[in-house]
């Protein structure tokens, strides 16, 4: 069956933080599809790995160059369909976009989407796919309104926690949405009161290959790991303060804290303040290619995530499915889709959220059964391997473009 030729929009692309995104791109083009990606923002190199690099110039990026043109798209489509335009202009730019950050993001997207309806008609693209559901699914979603070339996207955690001010709108007008979690569906079908029907679970997929796994010793100082962006949905002030509790309790430890992002300071100082000076080590952000290592010298791999006081969540980390291909055993916080992989006792321990001192029992009860935790591990990765695979996954992805979006003369 034909695939249709299709657009992704993203933000950036690579981008290191993004590793599954790429995969799913990756996979896609050595299944043939005729795929071309387009970014609304210019090119990042930082922290690449030498695959992310080798493809980097494949994309057409908009970025700041776009905008002495910008408004010569808009003129171009208020030609063309002056009612259109004049309705997307008046109506999309005003909404409540839930914070500065998004809003700009919606609002650049919105004034992109102009754009891309023109190269997406000059490409003769046939699909739109927006991998995230805020400012790429609202660009995909004005140049399919111009255009009327269908459209789809993907949600993901915080592109719906909370949602913007044009999500219910981009989910009447998608032809199909793609989740990541039955929670995220559920979620969704609530939120616009239109059913599930046009919802589609599509699991992330990860890369499988490891070489080797990790021993797991289980010896004092146990060796813990956490490794994400420093946000507060991933909840390692909760972890510190689990930290603190293990120590204050003899237990030999080490914590990695390994990651980047806005409240890094923050987290060292309380660190500090809790007197974890020579128990926590942050070594930054890891290149993805240097992530195994982390793994084969960890015991366990803490997830302490939580729903932020602004709704953002994870959806189900995709850094607890590699820990798990590794053999880590894994403590996770029951938030969102987590417990669609982590289920209690059988593939890690699952946690209430916010509660170091479930954090740390629930670190001595797994330091104290090794061939337990390593059971949980192990069924752990089998259900990766068979629920997360991504040629299995991605070739359900083109399954699904191919059913739901013929291709022109297919």
């Amino acid at each position: 069956m034909k695939t249709p030729k299709t657009a992704y929009v993203l933000l950036w692309f690579p981008i290191a933080s993004e590793t599954f995104i790429f995969k799913e791109v990756i996979n896609l083009w050595r299944m043939g599809v005729d795929l071309k990606v387009f970014t609304l923002y210019g090119e990042l190199t930082r922290n690449l790995s030498e695959e992310m690099r080798s493809v980097s110039n494949k994309m057409e990026r908009l970025g700041i160059p776009f905008l002495k043109n910008a408004f010569q798209d808009v003129a171009y489509w208020w030609k063309r369909d002056r009612r259109l335009t004049a309705e997307l202009l008046r109506t999309v730019p005003v909404r409540r976009w839930n914070g500065f950050e998004k809003g700009g993001e919606n609002l650049w997207s919105f004034l992109c989407g102009f754009r891309l309806a023109r190269r997406f008609q000059e490409e003769g693209i046939e699909h739109i796919h927006a991998p995230w559901a805020n400012g790429p699914a609202t660009a995909a979603w004005i140049a399919s309104r111009l255009t009327g070339i269908p459209f789809s996207f993907t949600a993901r955690a915080w592109d719906i926690y909370p949602p913007d001010g044009a999500l219910k709108e981009k989910i009447r007008d998608a032809t199909f949405i793609r989740s990541e979690t039955m929670a995220k569906i559920r979620y969704l079908a609530a939120f616009s009161g239109m059913g599930s029907e046009k919802m589609h679970l599509t699991y992330n997929g990860v890369p499988l290959k490891t070489e080797g796994e990790a021993p797991v010793n289980m010896e004092q100082p146990y060796r813990l790991l956490a490794l994400g962006r420093f946000v507060g949905k991933k909840g390692y002030n909760f972890l510190l303060q689990a930290c603190k509790i293990l120590k204050d309790s003899g237990m030999g430890f080490h914590l990695t804290l390994a990651g980047a992002g806005p409240r890094g300071m923050q987290l060292k100082r309380l660190a500090a303040k809790l007197g974890l000076e020579d128990r926590v080590s942050f070594p930054g952000f890891m290149s993805y290619d240097r992530v195994p290592e982390l793994f084969y010298s960890s015991d366990i791999f803490l997830m302490p995530s939580v729903i932020h006081k602004s709704g953002d969540r994870d959806g189900i980390p995709t850094v607890i499915m590699e820990a798990l291909t590794h053999r880590v055993p894994v403590i996770a916080t029951d938030v969102s889709g987590i417990s669609e992989l982590i289920e209690n006792e059988v593939t890690g321990l699952l946690i209430p959220e916010k509660n170091p001192e479930a954090i740390a029992h629930a670190v001595v009860r797994m330091t104290t059964d090794r061939q337990g935790a390593i059971e949980m591990a192990e069924r752990g990765r089998a259900k990766v391997l068979n629920q997360f695979n991504p040629e299995i996954n991605h070739k359900r992805v083109l399954e699904l473009y191919q059913r739901l979006i013929p291709a022109k003369n297919g």
